[in-house]
Order: C-alpha cells, then sequence, then structure tokens
C-alpha cells in the first residue's frame, strides 16, 4: 500500500482500489493509497452506457481507477465513479501508482537498514518527503541527481539521509536529457578542410556528437542529466570550434535550436 499524507482522499480526486465485492446495485473496493478506507462505485457510475450486468464491468479482486465523487468522514463513505475519467488519466494514474509502490519499498529498504519498520519511516521522514517534493519517488530521485545534502537541506535527520541516498544511486538513473545547437563554420585558409575537421574534432567529448547538415552547418548534440550543465557544455564545444576556425582566416556562428 502507498499511503497519502491525508486521511481521505478529496472530491474530484483519482483514487486506485483493489474491488472486494459485487453486487447487483454496485460494487465496493478497498483504496490502495488510504489505510482502511473503501469506496462504493454505483451501477449508473460504472459506465457511460447502459449495464446490463455490472460483472461485464468490473469483478472482484480487479485494480480499478475511479474519480471521488462524495467524501463522507462522518458516516465513513466515499462514493466514486468509473465512467466520469478519460482512459489516457486512467493510464496515467495507475503508472503514477506504481511508481510510488517502488519509492514505498525504497523506503521500506531504508527502514530495514536502520532498524525501523514502514510505519515509523512514515512517520518520520515519508509524510515529510511527500511534502517537500511531492512525493517519495520525488525525493528518491532528486537524492539520486544532487546526494543526500538535498535532504538534509530539507531537515530530514543525517541517518535517513545517507541510507536514502545510498539506495537512490543505486537504484535510479537520473533522467537524460539532450539538447541540440548548429555552428556554422567556414575558413579560406588553403588547408580549409583540415583545419574545419580539427575544430570539430575539438568540439566532442564523451557526451558531444558532431554531426553534419550540409556544409558550412553542423549539428552538436549533447547528452547529459543535467540541463544546465548540458547548455553549458553545448555553449562550451561550439566555442571550441569557432575558435580555432577564427584562428585560421575564417569565421563562425552558432545558433541554439529551440526545444
Amino acid at each position: 500500500m502507498v499511503r497519502k499524507n491525508q486521511e481521505w482522499p478529496s472530491e474530484g480526486e483519482l483514487i486506485v482500489a483493489t474491488v472486494y465485492k459485487v453486487l447487483g446495485y454496485g460494487a465496493f473496493a478497498n483504496l490502495e493509497e488510504y489505510e482502511r478506507k473503501e469506496v462504493f462505485i454505483h451501477i449508473s457510475e460504472v459506465s457511460s452506457g447502459w449495464v446490463k450486468n455490472i460483472r461485464d464491468h468490473v469483478r472482484e479482486n480487479q485494480k480499478i481507477v475511479a474519480r471521488v465523487l462524495r467524501v463522507n468522514p462522518k458516516k465513513g463513505h466515499v462514493d466514486a465513479s468509473l465512467k466520469r475519467i478519460r482512459e489516457d488519466q486512467r493510464t496515467k494514474k495507475i503508472q503514477q501508482w506504481k511508481v510510488e509502490q517502488k519509492a514505498e519499498k525504497f523506503l521500506e529498504l531504508a527502514a530495514k537498514i536502520l532498524d525501523k519498520d514502514l510505519g515509523t519511516a512514515y512517520k518520520e521522514v515519508g509524510y515529510r518527503l511527500m511534502d517537500r517534493f511531492g512525493d517519495i519517488y520525488g525525493a528518491f530521485e532528486s537524492t539520486s541527481e544532487e546526494g543526500e545534502s538535498v535532504l538534509i537541506d530539507e531537515g530530514i535527520g543525517e541517518d535517513w539521509a545517507k541510507t536514502i541516498a545510498e539506495i537512490a544511486k543505486k537504484n535510479i538513473t537520473p533522467p537524460e536529457v539532450h539538447i541540440t545547437g548548429y555552428v556554422d563554420i567556414q575558413t579560406f585558409d588553403p588547408n580549409g578542410v583540415d583545419i574545419i575537421r580539427k575544430a570539430l574534432e575539438a568540439a566532442e567529448k564523451d557526451d558531444v556528437e558532431v554531426q553534419c547538415v550540409g556544409a558550412p552547418r553542423y549539428r552538436i548534440t549533447v547528452k547529459s542529466s543535467d540541463y544546465i550543465q548540458a547548455e553549458k557544455d553545448l555553449k562550451a564545444a561550439a566555442d571550441r570550434t569557432i575558435e580555432i576556425i577564427e584562428e585560421s582566416n575564417g569565421n563562425g556562428t552558432f545558433l541554439r535550436e529551440l526545444e
């Protein structure tokens, strides 16, 4: 179960639930993100068309995504709809939930390393990570990119921060960005071909690739896990190329491709 940092869902919220009982007039399901809470879907909210047999649309043990219609904490009721949700919203919510399940396993592993249980982990750091980073996976992702200091800066204890950072680095690959720019270069030196080759070779590094678009234009592509650093590397590669060209009786211009 992925736990929310609130006791009840909000009206309009998309929720993930597991159906445990189907009757002729509706279905009951346990909420996956809220402890000991269940939801009811009336037969009129199962499908936009006429429902002859509710079991043609929903069955026991089925994972569903629904939209919350009403919440009554005093009576302990949550009513939801299966029909008031688009397919793309359903797919996105399931994907998010699966990612958060993975993050919860990471949090549980961190707790185990520190001789604590998952409930304690949520109380000590889990809900705070949700508040600071949006969700637990976002916290692990940020830690993978920036290290344990990003957690310590948010008031997370050093033991938790260090443990989470170690797990994040082993299990999460930072997202890779690709950015592109162009250099227009030309030289009037008799050895122009060799000079251009030298200039382009100066641009290339491990994460920098140069391709000919059609003389005098050449494409420079940079791959990096950090967008700001990628921008710097792209500009530096272009500057290295242009510097060699200008030193050899030529000229060059850098153009940044718009995203």
